[in-house]
């Protein structure tokens, strides 16, 4: 059976992927070297490396949107491998389990509400500086 014509991705394009996942997630465990925290401890590598991550998804987005002819491999790059690399969740969901295993659960839930609209909030953020410094046409 011969192979379906765009079954799978280019090596360009999973290689992009791969660099910026390599870039993103080396940078992430440097902020956790950075901050570190003990189990049940307050997991702030993780809201940096979330909510720093949400706020430049946000300014990529506002980049892309108005720019049909980038390049392609902008987006995987940047946004699947970088911020993905970037990101976790988890990380999040780890540190969860541990604030309630230490019975930190005041903690436990601002961090999780607080993670969210944080992030949402970083996003919006993001994207109303990235529509300011990048004007669509």
């Amino acid at each position: 059976m011969p192979a379906r014509e765009g079954a799978f991705p280019d090596a360009r394009l999973l290689g992009a992927v791969a660099a910026g996942g390599v870039l993103g997630s080396l940078g992430r465990w440097a902020v956790g070297l950075a901050l570190p925290h003990t189990a049940g401890g307050m997991p702030w590598a993780t809201v940096v490396v979330n909510v720093t991550g949400a706020f430049a998804m946000g300014l990529l987005v506002a980049f892309l949107v108005d720019r049909p002819g980038v390049h392609r491999l902008l987006r995987p790059f940047v946004g699947v491998g970088m911020l993905g690399g970037w990101t976790t969740f988890s990380t999040l969901a780890v540190d969860v389990v541990q604030l309630g295993a230490a019975d930190r659960v005041p903690v436990l839930l601002g961090y999780l509400v607080g993670t969210l609209v944080v992030g949402v909030a970083a996003v919006g953020a993001g994207a109303a500086l990235g529509r300011r410094v990048w004007p669509g046409p």
